[in-house]
């Protein structure tokens, strides 16, 4: 039986256009065309009810060629129970098709990152490796990469009250 412990919701549109411009399309677009992609964003789901993997959908069509990197505003948030965590890695497929990986390796978004001050915005930077001389493209809409959510423990001896606000080395000491 499957524990039902989180929620996706969208970002604000005001924090999704600040994280394009500030990563990928500076001034692409005008506002009207940013809010028609806003707007066709989808929540993650599960293609198969035996999925453990929710699928993360591209909010914009895009190549990432051979050797090249590129960062993804995912438009997307995860609210989920303390305790648990969201593994994030690119889709079977794809990392087989094009050798294409998370410059991290695997995402970790924390179940606190979702009160974060950018609302817990899930960003992505992905990686064609080169190594099958392919070039991926993705269209609007389909997926690109995969959640599981999956819990964590603490030591006994754990006394750590630090509250986060921020996403990447925000919790550095």
């Amino acid at each position: 039986m499957n524990r039902r412990i989180a929620r996706f919701h969208k970002v604000s549109f005001e924090q999704w256009v600040k994280d394009l411009e500030a990563n990928w399309l500076t001034g692409c677009c005008e506002e009207a065309k940013l809010r028609k992609a806003y707007d066709e964003i989808e929540l993650p789901t599960r293609a198969t009810s035996g999925s453990s993997g929710y699928d993360f959908k591209a909010p914009f069509s895009f190549d990432l060629p051979v050797g090249k990197t590129i960062v993804i505003p995912t438009g997307i948030r995860a609210e989920m129970e303390e305790g648990w965590w969201l593994m994030l890695m690119p889709k079977s497929g794809q990392g087989f098709k094009y050798r294409v990986q998370l410059d991290n390796t695997i995402g970790n978004i924390d179940a606190d990152y979702f009160y974060s001050d950018n609302e817990g915005h899930i960003m992505v930077k992905i990686t064609n490796d080169g190594r099958e001389g392919k070039t991926m493209h993705v269209d609007q809409g389909k997926g690109f990469m995969q959640g599981v959510f999956t819990i964590h423990g603490i030591t006994w001896d754990d006394d750590v009250d630090r509250v986060r606000n921020g996403g990447f080395g925000s919790t550095d000491s």
